[in-house]
């Protein structure tokens, strides 16, 4: 039997009422247990979102989920790392499908959800990122590319997570009032080097940001 794609508002676009109609609850883990889930994954991973801000800020506040990622030619190795425990989907712009053997092939910037089973709440939200001769890509500018590390660093927790710098350029688009609020608390404690990074790119993907006139003037 053919399950059957949805066509309708993408999940951003959904008020949280309409999203848990169509695509159910979630539970998701936080970076206490992220590592204990994520063991045994040889690959490169890394937090990424609102929980790596706070994480680099001390500041705390609500998470919707938390956001991992990986590179996403590990894609597979990841669906085989979880095995028969959970079920991996793929969300992309047009379908939210099972990604398994029926449907091995996903876009490389697309993100995967995580869950039990269809009953159970999801857990996980992986969106994937780009590599370029093994280097990490900007989703945003695929000719900025970097070593992980220079994206990333490690919290004393021993997680790895996106720079804040490069999270906030990533919560430009979108410029809800958490990500404001993730910029408000984070950019005092950014050194000049990142904040004149975040400014250029911020005007780069999007001239005449507000961002840019409240704080880059």
């Amino acid at each position: 039997m053919t399950s059957p794609t949805p066509q309708h508002e993408q999940p951003d676009q959904l008020d949280d009422e309409d999203f848990f109609r169509w695509y159910g609850d979630w539970e998701p883990l936080t970076p206490s247990t992220i590592g204990a889930f994520m063991a045994g994954f040889d690959r490169p991973w890394w937090v990424i979102g609102g929980w790596a801000v706070e994480v680099f800020t001390g500041v705390a506040r609500e998470h919707d989920d938390l956001d991992v990622s990986i590179f996403a030619h590990d894609a597979e190795a990841f669906r085989l790392f979880l095995g028969d425990r959970w079920t991996p989907w793929n969300a992309d712009s047009s379908w939210l499908r099972p990604f398994d053997a029926r449907f091995p092939d996903i876009d490389p910037e697309s993100q995967l959800w995580v869950r039990e089973h269809s009953g159970a709440p999801w857990v996980l939200d992986m969106p994937l990122t780009l590599a370029t001769d093994g280097l990490w890509t900007n989703k945003r500018f695929h000719d900025h590319v970097a070593p992980l590390d220079e994206v990333t660093w490690v919290a004393d927790d021993g997680l790895r997570y996106l720079r804040p710098e490069v999270s906030l350029m990533m919560k430009a688009r979108l410029d809800r009032p958490k990500d404001r609020a993730d910029l408000a608390v984070a950019l005092p404690l950014l050194d000049d080097a990142a904040r004149s990074w975040l400014w250029a790119m911020v005007e780069r993907a999007h001239p005449g940001h507000p961002w840019l006139a409240a704080y880059a003037g």
